[in-house]
């Protein structure tokens, strides 16, 4: 891990840092983080776009119809319990439930069939399974996302984090406007603020990538831009689906699976970027909504 670089981030008395790659907020950054995800949400609004609230969880056989665990296995966090046999719940409390580097000593484990939230917009899949559009679908909602990642730095890479995204399910046509669209609105908002970004050309982080026939797709033909603060933080992106969700879930738009698209933007990545920028006094920041 970059010491200097978590430092940096962590030096402000509003932002507390966990080990286990998480944060905490309070005073200005804390309304910074409100700031932001309402300047999203403000651009969700030119759209119409419907906000939705999810849970943390996502059924474990939605993500599987998108093969999501042979493509991301490095990045998936399982909520777990314990097997509810008395037996075994009595072994557990009698025994040593920790060991001394701070690792729970588990019992028999009930079935897991759920997944915390790897990426906002798969929720929207599973609940418009079915649905036969009569027109562009645009929606957006904030979840509280988790992929465990090798190493964490501050506000740069954490095991959970916030995603805001905005969604347009639709005909290829309609996507794709409304992809180019957003880019071109995000674009002029980084110019009138003077944030340095750059747009570039990404795939999706399969695991075993160069024998990952997604991968090599996404390689030839690419489907993820992303907006890259100091050549090396994605701090958003925009990504078309094409119709691999429509298929999926049988969602339809004129008689054909629809095709989908997003903007997702990661928050405390923004904060991470707005703080270097700007710098950590709120008097020099640019206004927000």
């Amino acid at each position: 891990m970059n010491v200097e670089r978590q430092r940096s981030a962590s030096r402000n008395r509003n932002h507390h840092w966990y080990e286990n790659g998480q944060s905490a907020f309070a005073g200005e950054l804390l309304e910074l983080f409100h700031g932001i995800d309402a300047l999203f949400l403000s651009w969700a609004g030119e759209c119409d776009a419907a906000e939705y609230a999810f849970p943390t969880f996502l059924p474990a056989a939605s993500l599987a119809k998108l093969d999501y665990f042979r493509s991301f296995p490095h990045l998936v966090t399982f909520p777990v319990t314990l097997d509810a046999d008395e037996d075994n719940l009595s072994r557990f409390a009698e025994g040593e439930p920790m060991d001394q580097s701070g690792a729970v000593n588990l019992a028999r484990l009930a079935p897991v069939c759920d997944v915390l939230t790897p990426a906002a917009c798969y929720h929207f899949y599973p609940l418009f399974k079915g649905d036969v559009l009569d027109g562009p679908r645009y929606v957006t909602t904030r979840a509280t996302c988790f992929r465990r990642e090798a190493e964490y730095v501050p506000l740069e890479r954490q095991w959970s984090f916030s995603m805001r995204e905005i969604v347009c399910l639709g005909t290829a046509a309609e996507v794709t406007a409304f992809l180019d669209g957003y880019r071109r609105r995000i674009s002029a908002f980084f110019d009138e603020i003077g944030l340095g970004i750059e747009w570039k050309e990404a795939t999706d982080p399969f695991f075993n990538a160069p024998k990952n026939p997604k991968y090599l797709m996404q390689k030839l033909d690419p489907v993820k831009t992303e907006m890259v603060f100091q050549d090396r933080l994605a701090i958003g992106s925009i990504n078309f689906h094409r119709n691999y969700f429509g298929e999926a879930f049988e969602i339809t738009r004129a008689k054909e699976a629809t095709f989908s698209g997003c903007v997702a933007f990661g928050i405390e990545r923004w904060i991470h970027a707005w703080l270097t920028q700007f710098g950590h006094d709120a008097k020099h920041w640019p206004k927000l909504p």
